[in-house]
């Protein structure tokens, strides 16, 4: 069966790293800061899915990065981003962020309204390193199918980044059916970020999908289907080429 062999790797929500101080509630897929566990260092050139919530008027202050492509999905609320690279923009739910943090980068994220935010902060391994440090923002309309929100090639409605990578989110309704498609050379990661789904083997195996759950497939999966079994199901799909 699809979801205890090889082919795949199950990432419940519940089992994942947490760290919880009094302005943020962070819960880490994979190993991160003071959490370790050899056996989830991450998933191909994926490093990091952070989910995060945090405070009303609280944030991260200017810290350092280097050699790693961050991208930032906005759930809820704003965030105000800053950077050395002279960036000052606010991020909103539906916008999505992307820097190359390449030679080097210092930035800061802070919640200056009166709710708390919500966002998954998602670290990827470059193909090269000390490249120029850049940055990009834009907003998507998601829809209930898969929507782009990054693409290997240039594509005037998505965005790049320095890895042969692509980025899909989706917010299927009840009952929707979203393919997850036959891989040949491709691993893939799920990262559910509301909602209840369930996922179908063509064997006919199932397995239920909730809040912060992850799978990763591996190259020569058969391919799933998924069914939301809810009308707020939110998720992404990462291909790594």
């Amino acid at each position: 069966m699809l979801f205890n062999t090889t082919n795949s790797v199950i990432r419940p929500g519940p089992e994942r790293f947490h760290s919880q101080l009094d302005w943020l509630d962070s819960w880490h897929t994979f190993s991160f800061s003071n959490h370790w566990d050899p056996a989830w260092v991450g998933f191909g050139p994926l490093r990091v899915i952070n989910d995060d919530t945090i405070a009303a008027g609280r944030g991260f202050g200017m810290h350092p990065h280097q050699d790693m492509e961050i991208v930032t999905v906005m759930v809820e609320g704003e965030l105000t981003h800053t950077d050395s690279m002279g960036h000052s923009e606010v991020l909103k739910a539906g916008e999505v962020q992307r820097m190359s943090a390449g030679t080097g980068i210092v930035h800061s994220e802070m919640n200056h309204n009166d709710a708390p935010c919500r966002l998954l902060q998602i670290w990827i391994e470059p193909e090269e390193t000390a490249i120029q440090p850049a940055y990009d923002q834009r907003s998507f309309v998601v829809n209930r199918d898969w929507t782009p929100l990054i693409c290997p090639e240039p594509v005037e409605s998505t965005m790049t980044i320095a890895r042969n990578l692509q980025l899909l989110r989706a917010k299927p309704q009840l009952k929707d059916i979203l393919s997850v498609p036959k891989s040949y050379d491709n691993q893939q990661w799920i990262q559910v970020i509301e909602g209840t789904l369930e996922l179908i083997n063509n064997d006919g195996s199932t397995r239920i999908l909730r809040r912060g759950d992850g799978i990763g497939f591996n190259a020569n999966h058969p391919g799933v289907e998924m069914t939301s079994k809810s009308n707020d199901s939110d998720i992404l799909m990462f291909t790594m080429m």
